[in-house]
């Protein structure tokens, strides 16, 4: 699944080529994605402007003359901006036109979206998938030690594992499977420890970790699993800096000891029992 560097990666992949310029038609090729495409899309966008291509979490935000179109990526959702002219795929669902050149939503297990929130409604913050996100990793807020106090708040009286507090995306967004595994070793913590039995310096190595690793997977284009490719179709490389993920029984960078794998809530963690004492 594409996680905040893979569609980060797709937003800046994207924003030169669409910024400023107008739709000029939209095909709906196969709207049924994991909520239908709305209907009025191809009478209300050709025309408008694209003001500004922004993210929030998993989702991009294209503000628009008198709305914001939200497009999430899904499981296996990619991006890309093409000739116009060129040949549909199969698995294409939805196109943007913009004259000669066109945004392409190919998604061959369905479950992407392409939203609609008129400015008439009120700001896009109050979009109900947008209101409960935490805050953004790379904002002002989870800089330093706010970031350790976002974690350390949100944390206390919490049982459930670490890994599973940070997929949550309820403390801070973006740190899906594979980023969890490589942050927490990086700050050299279990991922099964429970979220709640964070110290303040956990919490402040955590934060710390997670602006790094995810910082590192954009500039090393997301991580390509089996569908992702950015804008360009290229695809993402930070697989090959994995210190922990997908790496079960090989030494571990540090100590050499060998990297274990478990399951939490049907995703594998992996670790270094060493370098991560529980």
């Amino acid at each position: 699944m594409p996680e905040l560097p893979e569609v980060e990666v797709t937003r800046l992949g994207i924003q030169p080529h669409l910024e400023g310029r107008k739709v000029s038609a939209v095909q709906v090729i196969d709207g049924r994605l994991r909520w239908p495409v709305p209907s009025i899309l191809n009478k209300i966008l050709p025309g408008q402007k694209v003001i500004s291509i922004k993210r929030r979490g998993k989702y991009l935000l294209f503000e628009m003359e008198t709305g914001y179109l939200l497009l999430h990526l899904g499981m296996t959702g990619t991006l890309r901006v093409l000739p116009s002219s060129e040949p549909l795929k199969i698995h294409d669902r939805v196109i943007f036109v913009f004259g000669k050149i066109s945004l392409r939503l190919h998604d061959p297990r369905k479950f992407g979206a392409v939203l609609w929130h008129p400015k008439s409604k009120g700001p896009i913050e109050s979009y109900p998938l947008l209101l409960k996100l935490g805050v953004e990793p790379f904002l002002t807020e989870f800089s330093g030690e706010h970031g350790a106090d976002i974690l350390y708040q949100h944390s206390r009286g919490r049982s459930i594992a670490v890994k599973q507090f940070l997929l949550a995306g309820q403390a801070v967004v973006g740190v899906g499977n594979i980023y969890c595994s490589e942050s927490l070793f990086e700050a050299g913590i279990h991922p099964a420890k429970a979220a709640g039995k964070l110290t303040r310096s956990q919490c402040s190595r955590l934060a710390a970790a997670v602006r790094l690793i995810l910082k590192r997977a954009i500039e090393a284009g997301g991580s390509s699993l089996k569908d992702f490719v950015n804008s360009e179709g290229d695809p993402g490389h930070f697989m090959v800096q994995t210190k922990v993920y997908d790496r079960k029984d090989q030494a571990c960078k540090v100590c050499k000891t060998p990297i274990k794998q478990i399951v939490q809530g049907q995703r594998s963690s992996y670790f270094c029992p060493q370098c991560q004492k529980r």
